[in-house]
Parts: structure tokens; C-alpha cells; sequence
């Protein structure tokens, strides 16, 4: 089953709450994925600096892939500047100024990259919101805008890699949850490797964001590469993906995954259901709507 979340707020989000407003809102729709939960939240970024986070493992085996992490980050001139280990993973802060795509693939042979970007960090986790955050303190993250899934195993293990979000492997910044299936996964994904990209799931969600960071690469808008995407797969599907600048929305012709959104001058939510709404503005009787079939739309900051 599933579900997603996101919020954009849309002046100025230098002070704004998003791991709050994004627990909340997940801990609304929690029965939907009681299995695990994860968030993809959005920094102001600095110049020259990129975030990246690991999965791995506990104990003398997690130092070994540190290890590895470090000295692969070395062969790319990459200047580790700040680190952290923390729950299942490793998260690290460095100085870059080469080939992100060739870094990023070259990572993923000696660990496993939960997400790269200027902005983007990703956190995710066997457990519910709740019991991610008391490892993670999504509450205390202020930022600009983020997603968030709650995931129902059911074609993997439940295990924090198997968790959403996912990041668009190779490309900065870009990252995907999803609620439904991908039926032309496969021929899809075979057209992307033919050109070179990389995979390192089997997950469906990996492969729409690859399919939309590709698009924006050469030159698209979200907008346009949502329009195309809805025709190019099949399935049924609601997915909402996010950019360092923005988050777009699209519903498969059958709409048979429900979403539904509110918006005021202040910020922009999105959910699969509108408990999760309600979530953000307790007592109050919210006017929402539901995007209809086959359709798509973003959002960006305002500044």
C-alpha cells in the first residue's frame, strides 16, 4: 500500500520546520507503511559542498567500508570536511568540484550511497516516523522543502536500503517516493543502461528518478519530463519528486493511488491521504483536492 508525503514552503523557508511538518504527516498515514519510513530534506546548499550519506554495516565491518568510502573519495580529489556516523549509516560532507555522475557510480561499487547533493540528505529507516527520528532528529531539521514515504514490504525485505526515498543514482539533488507499480520497468531500465546509467536497486522508484533526471539533464523542465513520464510507464502510480528547487506530482491515468493537497500563501502539502493534512493544522477545516487522472504539476520556492 504505502504512503507519501511532501511540503514546499514558499517565501522565505530559512526557519522553516520541514522534518516537524513531514513527521507529522507521515505519522498520519503511518498504517499505510508500518515497516519503515524515510524522508529526503532539502539544505540551503554552499558552494563547492557536497552531502553524502551511506548505509553501513555495525561494528569492525562498518569501519572497513568507511575505510573504502575514504579512500575512494580520495582518488576523486573529494576533501572530506565534515563526518559523521550515525544509526545505520555514514554521512559526509566534502569539498568537489569534478564529475558528480562518475564519483557517484564509482561510490556505489565500494558502499551503499543512500543519497548525493548539493542540498539533498536523505534519511531512512526500518520503523515508523516516530522511531526514525529518535535515532536521525528529523524534528530538528530546518530547511527549505522535503518528502517523505512510509513503506509496506511487499516484493522485499524490511531493511533500511529497501526503505524510500530514493535518490536519481548519478544525478545531484533528485529524489523520488512513490506509491504503486511499474510494469514496463525492465524494458524501461535496459533503454537507460544502453546509455550508461547505472542501477543499483530493482526498485521501481529508482528508476522513475533516473528516468526524470535524465529529462532535466538535457534541458527539460519537470514539468514536461512529469507529462512524458505518465505515458511512458505503465502501472498504476502516484509519485512525488523533489529538486533542489522544487516538487512536481504525477497520477497514472487510472488514479487508482490517492493524493491529495492543500495549499495556502505560506506553503504547498501533498499526501496520499488528507489525515496527513489535517496533521499540519489541527482543528482547522481544510479546503483540499484531489489531482485528477493522468495528471501532473509542480512547485517551486519563491525565492
Amino acid at each position: 500500500m504505502c504512503g507519501i508525503a511532501g511540503i514546499l514552503y514558499k517565501n522565505d523557508p530559512t526557519d522553516s520546520s520541514v522534518g516537524k511538518a513531514l513527521i507529522s504527516m507521515l505519522d498520519g498515514c503511518q498504517h499505510r507503511g508500518p515497516d519503515s519510513t524515510g524522508f529526503a530534506l532539502y539544505h540551503s546548499p554552499k558552494a563547492d559542498l557536497l552531502r553524502l550519506r551511506f548505509f553501513v554495516e555495525n561494528g569492525a565491518e562498518g569501519e572497513k567500508t568507511i575505510t573504502r568510502i575514504k579512500d575512494k573519495l580520495a582518488e576523486f580529489q573529494a576533501e572530506v570536511v565534515e563526518e559523521e556516523r550515525i544509526g545505520s549509516t555514514a554521512r559526509f560532507t566534502v569539498h568537489f568540484k569534478g564529475d558528480l555522475q562518475k564519483l557517484a557510480y564509482a561510490l556505489e561499487h565500494v558502499a551503499k550511497v543512500v543519497s548525493i547533493g548539493e542540498s539533498l540528505d536523505i534519511i531512512k529507516d526500518v520503523g515508523s516516523a516516530h522511531d526514525v527520528d529518535d535515532v536521525y532528529a528529523v524534528d530538528d531539521f530546518h530547511g527549505t522543502h522535503g518528502i517523505g514515504h512510509v513503506r509496506l514490504a511487499t516484493e522485499s525485505d524490511v531493511a533500511p536500503e529497501a526503505s524510500h526515498p530514493f535518490w536519481a543514482t548519478g544525478f545531484a539533488d533528485i529524489a523520488i517516493v512513490h506509491n504503486g507499480q511499474i510494469t514496463n520497468y525492465w524494458k524501461m531500465r535496459r533503454r537507460l543502461e544502453k546509455r550508461g546509467f547505472e542501477f543499483n536497486t530493482d526498485n521501481d522508484s529508482e528508476l522513475i528518478a533516473v528516468y526524470l533526471a535524465d529529462k532535466l539533464s538535457l534541458g527539460e523542465k519537470l514539468t514536461d519530463a512529469l507529462k512524458t513520464s505518465i505515458d511512458d510507464m505503465d502501472g498504476t502510480f502516484s509519485f512525488l519528486v523533489s529538486t533542489k528547487d522544487e516538487i512536481g506530482f504525477a497520477k497514472d491515468h487510472l488514479a487508482a493511488k490517492p493524493m491529495v493537497k492543500f495549499e495556502n500563501d505560506e506553503l504547498i502539502a501533498i499526501a496520499s491521504e488528507e489525515v496527513s493534512l489535517n496533521k499540519l493544522f489541527p482543528g482547522e477545516a481544510l479546503i483540499t483536492s484531489e489531482p485528477p487522472p493522468g495528471s501532473y504539476g509542480t512547485w517551486q520556492r519563491s525565492i
